[in-house]
């Protein structure tokens, strides 16, 4: 525009797009604020499409613009239309290559073993600084048909945006649902819109997180109120993206599961190693002492070792069976059964004790005690063994749950014992013993 006053002796040029912000520019003028009367213009097109006009006026000491004027203005106009077009290349290739990059760091980070909320949380993240974005958000299906945002990054505080609800009949629900992009000028105002927190955001971008059919959620990225609107080239930079981030997801949750599984078999191959070979060792040699003292006389010392050492075997199995049970047991998941209940409560109690606490169990804990029942004895146990894990010197403690012994009124019961050797006698043999029982 200089050079177009400079040539002509213009005192007024402006440039003015005929889509204003798209490409960051809007009208700008020299040599004054507002345009003088016999204003010369001519278009400028950039790759066959009219980006805009040159405008000059006000010419020096009041002339009219020449023929020559007029064909000089039309030589810079399709300068800067080469100039433009070229800078809208360049920016173009600078933007695919960073969205590319970003693409690949997320699918690195997906990839290396993250949890699936922190996975969904790195695509958030990634895509709200490549798209220059007020906020990055997760929606996710909800039970009631809707969809419902599960994770944000954003600049400021996010209050209340995390939970925010679409709920069903919202006119842009059957687009997202379906898989379909949406593409928003302004949130505030947008009758699709109907979220309590459009007003806090303005143009905006909701793409489907979409792999082998399956719709992870949709990837929104609002911009500020007032801020530009996304270009083409963004919207389809970010909607592939969208649809890289969704297979990243699918891969990783994947390699999660052959994860899972792998730990799963490992752990069943554990326990199937000690069923077969070290329990059925120990009940043999078990079997060999009970024969030893069967061959011994009441009054010699060697009988009543022999039985101590059946006993401290049978224990042993008990123990070792135990530990069978809990390798049997998913890792992730919280146990519903009464032995995993108390299995999972005396781990717990192991890390303050310092030790391992012995579990025992009798009968069939699982099939015959009701829930209400379990729920009961887990409290007591969990009590008994915060009492345990606050006394000095407990170097032993002992956890024994029975089912083969009724009421004397005859009916079934469960029966709670927690032992340690810890406080005031333990060294004389004594401790504390907690009892509690309950009729099935």
């Amino acid at each position: 525009m200089d050079g177009a006053a400079e040539l002509t002796g213009a005192r007024y040029a402006a440039l003015g797009t005929t889509d204003p912000g798209q490409d960051g520019l809007t009208e700008i003028r020299t040599g004054g604020t507002e345009p003088p009367s016999g204003v010369v213009s001519v278009p400028i097109h950039v790759h066959d499409e009219v980006f805009g006009h040159l405008h000059l006026a006000g010419k020096r000491h009041d002339a009219p613009f020449t023929a020559e004027d007029e064909q000089l203005l039309h030589v810079l106009a399709a300068q800067a239309g080469i100039a433009i077009g070229n800078a809208r290349l360049y920016e173009t290739a600078r933007q695919r290559e960073r969205w590319i990059e970003g693409a690949a760091a997320v699918t690195t980070a997906l990839l290396t073993g993250e949890a699936a909320a922190d996975a969904l949380k790195t695509v958030a993240e990634g895509a709200r600084a490549l798209a220059d974005a007020a906020a990055g958000v997760i929606l996710q299906r909800t039970a009631a048909g809707g969809m419902e945002i599960v994770t944000a990054s954003i600049y400021e505080d996010p209050g209340d945006v995390v939970g925010t609800t679409i709920e069903p009949g919202s006119p842009v629900l059957v687009q997202l649902l379906g898989g379909e992009p949406v593409f928003i000028d302004d949130s505030a105002t947008d009758p699709r819109m109907t979220t309590h927190v459009r007003h806090r955001f303005g143009p905006s971008m909701m793409l489907p997180l979409q792999a082998d059919g399956r719709l992870i959620g949709t990837l929104a990225l609002p911009r500020r109120p007032g801020d530009r609107p996304y270009t083409a080239v963004e919207r389809l930079l970010a909607t592939q993206f969208a649809s890289q981030a969704a297979l990243a997801l699918v891969l990783a949750d994947a390699q999660h599961s052959r994860e899972r599984l792998a730990v799963y078999e490992d752990r069943d191959r554990i326990a199937r190693d000690l069923h077969d070979l070290v329990v059925q060792r120990l009940f043999a040699t078990g079997m060999l002492l009970e024969s030893a003292q069967r061959r011994t006389e009441d009054t010699d010392p060697a009988h009543e070792l022999l039985g101590r050492a059946v006993d401290e075997l049978q224990s042993t199995i008990q123990e070792v069976r135990t530990a069978i049970f809990a390798l049997q047991q998913p890792p992730a998941e919280a146990p519903t059964s009464l032995r995993g209940r108390v299995l999972r409560e005396t781990a717990g109690a192991s890390s303050v004790l310092g030790f391992q606490p012995s579990t025992h169990f009798k009968g069939p804990v699982d099939t015959i005690v009701p829930d209400q029942v379990a729920t009961h004895l887990v409290a007591v146990l969990r009590r008994a063994l915060a009492a345990a894990s606050g006394r000095a010197d407990v170097s032993r403690l002992e956890i024994t749950i029975d089912t083969t012994t009724p009421l004397p009124d005859g009916r079934d019961a469960v029966r709670l014992k927690v032992y340690d050797d810890g406080g005031t006698g333990a060294g004389d043999g004594g401790g504390t013993t907690v009892r509690w029982q309950s009729p099935l």
